[in-house]
């Protein structure tokens, strides 16, 4: 089967599409069309992969399922921070009952390399700036966390799985796909966030859909329209390209 070539994409057009795109936080509640959710996934699925065997598979959430999955992984963060803030019974309670304890495929990491803790500092810093919250009001900032279990409000969630089999080859896969999600979405108008922390419990997402067994959550995805919310203003700094490149050696 032959493919006609693409039509070269004004440069640009594609700077100010990739350039322009950022993590939506906010989101208004209408749904997506059909067409316009079949159009991102199926640009999305164009993303090369691995030899062609394109190891991940899309789960995705919208209306009622959105909404069960969601009151689902709120409860069991509830679960977990009442744990983690309570006293003795809470944190006993989650012991004998599991529900709050992490169940993802992948453990979320807690702690970041040393030379990357700053970025990850500073990106808290500025999102929590933008959106009043002290760092010491610890309230507010659980508060926040569980916005990712509330999916921001977006009408959308779709779950990445990639197969164990292929290991970090898969998640690069994934990332590709991922990456092209975000940018298909972009275009569309849509906002979007990816989010590893809806990764944290996978449970209620294979109770959800038929996952195959050899397949691991890696990340969710919260899309749809963005609302005005100031948190949507939120630009973090990217490193200049001279500190990203590599010095050849001397």
């Amino acid at each position: 089967m032959s493919h006609a070539p693409a039509r070269p994409l004004d440069p640009q057009a594609w700077a100010a599409l990739t350039r322009s795109r950022h993590s939506v936080r906010d989101f208004r509640p209408d749904p997506i069309p059909e067409a316009v959710l079949r159009a991102v996934l199926t640009d999305a699925i164009t993303a090369p992969s691995w030899s062609n065997t394109q190891p991940y598979r899309l789960a995705v959430a919208s209306g009622e399922l959105r909404d069960r999955i969601s009151a689902e992984l709120c409860a069991r963060y509830d679960a977990g921070m009442r744990a983690r803030r309570g006293g003795l019974a809470d944190r006993a309670r989650v012991a004998v009952t599991r529900h709050g304890l992490p169940d993802g495929d992948f453990r979320v990491p807690q702690r970041y390399p040393d030379d990357l803790q700053p970025a990850r500092v500073a990106c808290g810093r500025g999102l929590y700036d933008v959106l009043g919250i002290d760092r010491a009001d610890r309230p507010a900032r659980d508060r926040q966390m569980r916005r990712n279990f509330e999916l921001f409000g977006a009408p959308t969630a779709v779950f990445v799985f990639v197969h164990a089999g292929l290991r970090e080859y898969a998640v690069l896969d994934a990332g590709l796909v991922l990456q092209t999600l975000l940018l298909a979405a972009h275009a569309r108008g849509l906002g979007a966030c990816a989010q590893g922390a809806l990764a944290i419990w996978a449970g209620p997402v294979r109770e959800a859909f038929a996952v195959p067994a050899e397949y691991r959550l890696l990340c969710g995805v919260s899309l749809g329209y963005p609302t005005d919310a100031p948190v949507n203003a939120f630009r973090p700094d990217r490193a200049p390209l001279d500190a990203v490149l590599l010095p050849p050696r001397t």
